[in-house]
């Protein structure tokens, strides 16, 4: 008797695959040296394309977020009218009390308070406290007051002091006014809502830039035709800064922000050579500042 063997024959899919340490690589599945080197040459190239318009979409984002924040400046404004008879917030002035020892400046965009006191070491030192400005009515908190993103971090006013809250100025020549001289007495009113006859062609507020870094107080080129409102002579020192890729953003009167290519250094011959070529006036006159 003949025993029969059965052969049991095995799937192609159930069998064995090679474990991975025993696959043999071929040198023609690598990378060679000259391959990877092209790769990040390709990588180079195509981050060197892309570099220049990312930088312009920030610069496109910087101006979009300035313009955002002029209209809120301009809306603050038209706000403070209906709560103050119909008048725009004075640009500045300044209080003194307990013999002086306490300076309070109250401003459109901030106020701040200076306290001197004497120490225990016969050395005087100041306390400065500073709140939101005359334009918030105690609505904003110092966090939300925004400062031009395309201004550099650190930038001092022309006062010398460091700008921490805002980068823009008001138009102080026509509107916002205020103090004039070392005394209360000498307050110009600001200016009435129903005054401004041409509102979408009146700035109220602007990128602040003059010589000496960053300025709050927009000051129109030349004096007022009709001699009135603001006689400061320092006009170079109220101009606007060119920051948005060689030009600057205006809020207006009538509620409107925009992007404005046209700069000039029309002004009082002693005051033109104080004008950098990234800071300048709106107008050759005083047209885009008055209320006609």
């Amino acid at each position: 008797m003949s025993l029969k063997t059965n052969t049991i024959v095995v799937p192609t899919s159930c069998r064995k695959r090679p474990t991975p340490r025993n696959v043999r690589v071929r040198a023609s599945d690598a990378f060679t040296l000259i391959e990877l080197v092209a790769v990040v040459a390709i990588i180079a190239l195509l981050f060197s394309i892309m570099l220049p318009s990312l930088s312009q979409a920030r610069k496109v984002a910087q101006s979009t977020t300035c313009l955002s924040n002029l209209r809120q400046f301009v809306l603050a404004a038209s706000s403070y009218t209906h709560n103050y008879r119909g008048r725009y917030p004075i640009a500045h002035y300044t209080t003194q009390a307990e013999l002086g020892m306490v300076t309070t400046a109250y401003d459109w965009d901030v106020v701040a308070t200076q306290k001197w006191s004497l120490s225990s070491s016969n050395s005087w030192s100041a306390q400065k406290t500073v709140r939101p400005g005359l334009l918030w009515q105690g609505t904003k908190t110092l966090e939300e007051i925004h400062q031009c993103p395309a201004l550099p971090l650190g930038t001092s006013d022309n006062y010398g002091n460091v700008s921490a809250y805002t980068g823009y100025n008001y138009n102080t020549s026509y509107i916002g006014r205020g103090q004039q001289g070392p005394s209360l007495q000498d307050m110009l009113p600001p200016a009435r809502i129903t005054s401004v006859r041409r509102p979408s062609e009146c700035a109220m507020f602007g990128d602040g830039e003059c010589e000496s870094g960053t300025n709050k107080f927009m000051r129109s080129p030349y004096k007022d035709l009709d001699n009135g409102g603001d006689n400061f002579d320092g006009r170079s020192g109220g101009t606007q800064g060119y920051r948005h890729q060689g030009k600057t953003n205006v809020g207006f009167c009538d509620g409107h922000a925009q992007t404005w290519l046209d700069r000039y250094d029309n002004t009082y011959e002693n005051e033109k050579d104080k004008i950098p070529p990234h800071t300048g006036f709106l107008s050759p006159d005083n047209n885009l500042y008055d209320l006609k």
